[in-house]
């Protein structure tokens, strides 16, 4: 989850725990640790960025822990973690962040959605994962209804199968390379994603550029939600 000052900055990737505070340059200046489940954790995430940098503009909300797993094995702590790790910070840390963006005339709030918000993978059964981000998605149209009047736009994309270190995370990494190499036909475009397919479509949400789209959802996904390619129906 970033907090940016400016609005065309570099895009760094950030841990559930942890956050990161860009400036318009190619130098990160600080990072921030703590538990993105609290409330309090998302007012002083803020409060040190607006005392560092004078003000918030952008925020990204990027948390997330993807676990595939049938929905009669989903335990109650599989269904906190997904809550925890993706709806909770999405919703504590927009509520703080709001007050610094009105206060500068406007801002932008781009969440990082899902195709398994939109559409159910028979293959990958991920329903507590789906539901936490189909509750980010659903922030999205409240958010952009709510805070239009304040100029603050809100937008969500919604990605298929990137190739991030998030799959090392429970996987070896040779395990993850198959499993992304496995999914290449499952897209359209016939191969899986990268970070730069996503990185200039969360900028131009959040730039100028995008200044009358508010509310919306930009799937970012090789065609999936289209219409998937015959190999993997």
């Amino acid at each position: 989850m970033s907090i940016w000052k400016g609005r065309r900055p570099e895009i760094g990737e950030c841990p559930f725990i942890s956050w990161s505070y860009l400036v318009p340059s190619d130098q990160r200046v600080e990072l921030f640790a703590g538990d993105a489940s609290k409330r309090e954790t998302a007012k002083a995430f803020v409060a040190a960025a607006t005392q560092r940098f004078g003000g918030v503009d952008v925020l990204v909300n990027s948390t997330g822990i993807l676990r595939v797993k049938p929905f009669e094995e989903e335990t109650e702590d599989d269904f906190e973690e997904a809550l925890d790790s993706i709806l909770r910070p999405t919703f504590y840390v927009s509520q703080a962040a709001v007050p610094e963006m009105r206060r500068r005339g406007g801002g932008a709030i781009v969440n990082v959605g899902s195709m398994w918000a939109i559409d159910a993978i028979a293959t990958t059964p991920t329903s507590a994962y789906s539901a936490a981000q189909a509750g980010r998605h659903a922030l999205t149209k409240n958010l952009a209804i709510e805070l239009a009047k304040d100029n603050i736009r809100v937008n969500t994309v919604a990605l298929a199968f990137v190739e991030t270190p998030a799959y090392e995370r429970f996987m070896a990494p040779e395990e993850a390379r198959a499993v992304l190499d496995s999914v290449n036909t499952f897209h359209p475009l016939g191969r899986h994603g990268q970070p730069e397919d996503v990185v200039e479509a969360i900028l131009f949400l959040a730039s100028v550029e995008a200044g009358w789209i508010t509310g919306t959802t930009l799937p970012i996904d090789g065609g999936v939600l289209a219409g998937r390619s015959p190999a993997a129906a």
